[in-house]
């Protein structure tokens, strides 16, 4: 077994580095989070948990997960509008791995 050396290791190819353009970002696992929590949640709703996040920035962060397919919006036609985020089934299957990123933060918090 040959150990590849890390200057010739093609990691913009892996599937860590695919894993990580879908997560990376200030907001984004916490946005993850908050659905998985609360199942359905309205934009303010969202903006109310995260209370740190501009409006702006939580706008763009959800198009880029729903882009991304983790992130399921539904408009319904009323007036005023009303629309609620879910998770997909693709972005429910991103939990484990934050739950285990959760979990290595609390034991190895200083």
């Amino acid at each position: 077994m040959s150990i590849e050396c890390i200057k010739d290791a093609r990691l913009e190819e892996s599937g860590f580095n695919y894993t990580m353009s879908l997560i990376q970002g200030k907001y984004k696992m916490f946005i993850l989070y908050t659905l998985m929590e609360f199942k359905v949640v309205r934009f303010n709703e969202l903006k109310k948990y995260i209370k740190t996040i501009s409006y702006k920035t939580l706008s763009t962060t959800l198009k880029e997960l729903e882009a991304d397919g983790l992130v399921r919006r539904e408009e319904f036609p009323q007036i005023p509008p009303k629309v609620e985020y879910s998770l997909t089934e693709r972005g429910a299957s991103l939990i484990p791995i934050l739950d285990s990123m959760c979990e290595w933060g609390e034991k190895n918090r200083i």
